[in-house]
């Protein structure tokens, strides 16, 4: 079934490995029968022609740039929305978000943004808070100096007792029988901004969190598309029903870039639908459940939508549903916990989320030193993270990537739901059972690949078994990998100028380009940022910082790298490398550094 719903994402893109794509072009609710091997059944139960299109590619990118091309191409996210989001159901105050925000700042753990869920109205549909909110201004002006981003849910529903609500159906800008506000009326959509997410935004809220955005109906709400037997502005919803989150997010996209665009849009919304990758919007997996099972079903979920040509994608860590209907503090759900949180640290948003009474860090103590070494890993990627970002917008690329998209060719890699690539050099193996202190783990052809943990070489295009205690989730580096790394940081943008260690992965030649801007606002779009180009030759031991290409205001004029051949023991791990094999200040020109361990 091709519908939106909670946890059910239409997106109706399908890739083969036979080097194709195939774009179902309608917005209709529709059904996908491929019961039977030689036969791919689509129907759509309405609309007055039949309409897809046939990309070639042959490889994955590649039909997932003809992809974008017809749809629209990904805008660069603020560099902040790259860390960590702390978030749980729900904080009840902004006094409350200061003093955990504060915790993390004092005992130095990572951070970028706290999240204020549902519940902050006086009468939802309104942009009133309720009285546990004092100064919201104020307050947000007190987390922007600690260099904390604040993010807010905010729904598409709307309460019959709201004034909104009344100014919404005099103006038939509501979907009737559904207490929601037709995203496919541009005069509604005008409403929703000038009357609710354009107020709150003056604020200084920093992106919103569009729940229910497929939508959900006024309680109780059943779970089926509900927009499926409703009219609608744009036509009958039998034949529109999925373009709703699409439009939802547009509509907030294009107000939000008229009020500025020194703050980059970031939106969060919980379904999607073609084309929508182009409004900043990530997309979350819905109201999954808290157990092993569901993390297990998140891996292959996750890998399905990046195929689908949407490339920021995120899952509540811990799952929302209560633990094993009881506290964090089990140890059975203490591990859960864990193995989720190593997993989430390597999807394209990085982001906790859950239906818990605490789900802080320290919420966790058994685990608390494993989250906190990961979520520091996230933070010395983010050179790297940072520069795929870059990718994303400038080439189509995708960051989260199942093995077939780089080895379509290999058999082994078709099936294989819960292993990926997380950019060019990172292969990811997450642990999803419980009590596993080893697991099995592919490596695809490559000249070799690294253990990221220890520096061990080991061949590829065989199976291995991976150690895999509690602390540590499989990591494997390709060889010929460059994999910039910066200082330990609290925040993604603090440090722009401290040095960059540069991980040089030996047994095969590697480039990799290295990407800065001002990290928010669209100066980028107008050619303000810059590229270092970095190449390394193995057989000649030698590291080419080509000429750096562009500036912005604020660029760092001259730069440390720190240069490290890996080897078993050396380079390896979350911790900065105390002894590089070579160290450089790089002024932007062009240098060639012959580096031998």
């Amino acid at each position: 079934e091709l519908a939106q719903d909670n946890t059910d994402v239409a997106l109706p893109l399908l890739l083969s490995t036979k080097g194709y794509g195939l774009m179902w072009n309608t917005a209709a609710f529709s059904y996908v029968d491929n019961r039977f091997p030689l036969d791919l059944a689509l129907t759509a139960i309405a609309g007055n022609s039949l309409d897809y299109y046939f990309i070639y590619g042959p490889e994955m990118d590649q039909i997932i740039h003809g992809y974008r091309s017809l749809t629209g191409h990904t805008p660069m996210l603020p560099k902040w929305s790259y860390g960590l989001f702390q978030s749980k159901d729900r904080y009840i105050s902004l006094d409350q978000i200061k003093q955990i925000a504060g915790r993390y700042r004092q005992e130095h753990i990572p951070l970028d943004a706290m999240v204020q869920d549902w519940f902050w109205w006086k009468t939802e549909g309104d942009p009133e808070f309720n009285s546990n909110y004092h100064d919201v201004a104020a307050d947000l002006d007190t987390l922007h100096r600690e260099h904390i981003h604040a993010m807010m849910s905010v729904w598409g529903l709307f309460d019959p007792h709201s004034q909104n609500y009344d100014i919404m159906t005099s103006h038939h800008f509501d979907v009737a029988g559904a207490h929601v506000y037709d995203a496919t009326n541009p005069g509604a959509r005008d409403f929703y901004w000038n009357n609710l997410a354009g107020k709150l935004f003056s604020m200084g809220w920093d992106a919103f969190w569009l729940d229910s955005a497929e939508p959900e109906e006024y309680w109780p709400h059943f779970g089926d598309a509900i927009l499926r037997g409703k009219m609608l502005a744009i036509g009958n919803g039998a034949e529109y029903t999925n373009v709703f989150p699409f439009l939802h997010t547009l509509g907030v996209q294009q107000h939000w870039r008229v009020a500025s665009d020194r703050k980059r849009v970031f939106l969060l919304a919980r379904s999607a639908f073609l084309g929508q990758q182009r409004v900043g919007a990530a997309v979350w997996s819905g109201d999954v459940y808290s157990s092993w099972w569901g993390l297990t079903h998140q891996l292959a979920a996750g890998l399905n939508f990046a195929i689908s040509g949407y490339p920021y994608w995120t899952t509540d860590i811990g799952g929302y549903w209560p633990a094993f209907n009881g506290t964090t503090q089990e140890p059975d759900y203490q591990e859960l916990y864990a193995r989720w949180f190593e997993f989430g640290a390597f999807c394209p948003i990085f982001r906790t989320h859950g239906h818990r009474p605490e789900n802080e860090i320290w919420s966790y103590p058994a685990v608390e030193p494993i989250l906190i070494q990961y979520d520091r890993l996230r933070y010395r990627l983010m050179p790297y993270i940072y520069s795929l970002a870059w990718k994303v917008s400038s080439a189509d690329y995708t960051i989260q990537r199942p093995l077939v998209m780089d080895w379509r060719a290999d058999v082994r890699t078709w099936n294989l739901g819960d292993q990926f690539m997380f950019g060019p050099a990172i292969l990811v193996a997450p642990v999803h059972e419980p009590g596993v202190i080893n697991r099995g783990v592919y490596l695809p052809s490559a000249a070799s690949w690294y253990d990221f943990w220890t520096g061990d070489s080991m061949e590829g295009a065989k199976d291995i078994q991976a150690p895999a205690p509690l602390d540590r989730m499989p990591l494997y580096i390709r060889a010929g990998s460059i994999l910039p790394m910066g200082p330990e940081i609290e925040y993604a943008t603090e440090d722009p100028g401290g040095p960059i260690e540069l991980r040089i992965y030996r047994g095969a030649d590697g480039s990799f380009d290295l990407y800065e801007d001002s990290g928010d606002s669209y100066d980028y779009e107008r050619g303000m940022h810059a590229i270092i180009p970095l190449h390394w030759n193995d057989q000649a031991g030698v590291l080419s910082i080509g000429n750096r290409e562009g500036s912005f205001p604020g660029i760092v004029e001259k730069r440390q790298f720190r240069i490290v051949l890996v080897a078993k023991g050396h380079g390896v791990g979350e911790a900065v490398t105390p002894e590089p094999d070579r160290s450089i200040i790089y002024d932007g020109k062009e240098v060639k550094i012959v580096v031998k361990h």
